[in-house]
């Protein structure tokens, strides 16, 4: 796939957001390799040496990848979307939170593949440079302490610890229907949700 196709128009975002969402289609179509300062210029329509002047290093090229990630992800993932209410705080019971999760599964895996492949090749640079594994851990909070009170609000006993194998669960969801062996098809999101559910119950139950 041709990145001038799928990078964002140069007139849509303001600069820095188009910089750092053609870094990460980048990152999905051609790999952590295939992220230049160039090549975001040439794939985002942008005059050479653009990108060097709002990220100077490739680390802050990288950085900037990480935060609109989780920008992007917040939007994908948050509350009001997922929720089968005009109230998401009112689904806090544990039907409500496998539906919710469901949802959220179903929905990443149907339209949003590319942030994951996206963000699967930031995590593994984030084992090899500390400065980003502190900015990809700082990211990766924001999304797990919801987790936390949304299982404290259903009943939990343990919430951090049950928070940290539900998250786990979703990303091994996550990861076998992109990149592993189950990567030809979006599963029902009943079947997310029941598989959910399950988990959930033998988290919750007494």
């Amino acid at each position: 796939m041709n990145p001038r196709k799928t990078a964002p128009s140069p007139t849509a975002l303001p600069r820095h957001r188009l910089v750092a969402d053609t870094a990460l289609t980048l990152l999905a179509e051609r790999g952590m390799r295939g992220l230049t300062h160039r090549a975001v210029d040439e794939a985002a329509g942008l005059p050479q040496g653009s990108t060097s002047n709002l990220a100077r290093t490739r680390a802050a090229l990288l950085e900037a990848a990480v935060r609109r990630l989780a920008e992007r992800e917040a939007a994908v993932l948050a509350p009001q979307e997922i929720a089968d209410t005009k109230d998401p705080a009112a689904a806090t019971g544990p039907t409500a939170l496998a539906d919710a999760l469901a949802r959220a599964l179903h929905r990443y895996l149907s339209h949003h593949r590319e942030l994951l492949i996206a963000r699967y090749e930031l995590a593994l640079e984030a084992t090899r440079r500390p400065e980003l594994r502190e900015v990809y851990d700082r990211a990766g909070r924001t999304f797990r302490e919801p987790v936390v009170a949304l299982l404290t609000a259903a009943g939990s006993t343990a919430p951090e610890r049950h928070a940290l194998s539900l998250v786990a669960w979703c990303d091994g969801v996550l990861f076998a229907h992109v990149a592993g062996q189950f990567h030809a098809a979006v599963p029902a999101r009943e079947a997310l949700r029941a598989s959910c559910a399950e988990l959930l119950d033998g988290m919750l139950r007494g």
